[in-house]
């Protein structure tokens, strides 16, 4: 009995999450706002590509916006501030993932007809991220080198649940003897030969450009 309560409890919560995620997808639509997710572990480089995007976008007369997910502090928050980025702060408390009641709260605080692009930056966590949409148009999940090769055989799910995968800091893969090659067979494998991981070093700005014409932007 126990079993199939939790059960019910998660389901439920799953559905309503998918229900505001939809509300959140329609209300960024009535306001002809692009949105994208981005997931993936702490250290990733998250906040660095975001902001490299928010540079490049505004640089083509685009207004973006931007939520920092965290579970607390305002380190990123500040980061995407200072770099000229229209940003809010979302802290989660415990929670190891944003959810679509987070978003939605924040984007009845935020002033949308400001935004043209809005990037969201998810919690850093591999595991829980994935089973919460937002309502973003796209999904995009990082790593990075530095995370060593068996990224995609040990968190298969996030990547299954992303529209795009990157991986970054490609310019430091030989000092921790990673071979990036091993990453894109693995992520290739996994979706079946139908997707290609995207190599990137934001530090070097290499790859960048490739990421925001796939992403449409």
């Amino acid at each position: 009995m126990h079993k199939i309560t939790d059960v019910s409890m998660e389901y439920d919560v799953l559905r309503e999450n998918s229900k505001l995620a939809r509300e959140n997808y329609e209300l960024l639509k009535e306001h002809d706002i692009m949105s994208v997710d981005f997931m993936g572990s702490i250290g990733s480089g998250k906040t660095s590509l975001i902001i490299k995007i928010g540079e490049k976008l505004a640089a083509k007369g685009l207004k973006v916006g931007a939520i920092a997910g965290d579970v607390t502090g305002e380190d990123d928050f500040g980061r995407m501030k200072r770099s000229g980025i229209d940003a809010y702060n979302c802290n989660t408390g415990k929670e190891c993932h944003l959810d679509a009641n987070m978003i939605h709260r924040a984007l009845h605080q935020m002033d949308l007809d400001r935004i043209d692009v809005l990037l969201i930056e998810n919690v850093g966590n591999l595991v829980c991220p994935a089973d919460f949409p937002l309502g973003a148009d796209i999904r995009v999940v990082v790593i990075s080198v530095t995370e060593g090769d068996d990224m995609v055989r040990k968190h298969p799910d996030i990547f299954l649940h992303s529209d795009l995968a990157v991986l970054n800091k490609i310019d430091i893969a030989d000092a921790v003897d990673v071979d990036p090659a091993v990453i894109a067979g693995d992520y290739s494998r996994l979706t079946g030969g139908r997707r290609e991981i995207m190599m990137c070093s934001v530090k070097k700005d290499s790859g960048v450009d490739e990421i925001i014409s796939e992403m449409g932007l």
